[in-house]
């Protein structure tokens, strides 16, 4: 079950469970989409993959009790500014590859 990390792992700004502008990756990688789309060329930095929005898990239990209240958010903030020059580098390798082919 997705984690729904609070921030953004790189400007650490807050993504609500309801948030639009959370993104992840296949590892659950979490960013908000201007990090995604100015500063990560849509590249994530820990594992090379590309970034999808974040589903966003319903807040009323409208069946078997899968919803919010029943599986909270995570609260554990994993706040890793990106190394800019490094990820630079890797995204100059990878940014014109779609994230599917990489």
């Amino acid at each position: 079950m997705l984690e729904l990390r609070p921030t953004c792992e790189h400007c650490n700004c807050a993504l609500s469970p309801e948030s639009s502008e959370a993104r992840i990756c296949s590892y659950e990688c979490t960013f908000c989409a201007t990090c995604v789309d100015t500063v990560l060329s849509n590249v994530c930095p820990n594992c090379g993959g590309g970034f999808v929005p974040r589903p966003i898990r319903p807040a009323h239990d409208w069946k078997n009790g899968n919803y919010l209240g029943n599986n909270p958010a995570s609260s554990i903030v994993k706040h890793r500014p990106v190394d800019l020059k490094t990820h630079t580098e890797l995204a100059a390798h990878l940014k014109a590859i779609p994230p599917e082919e990489r």
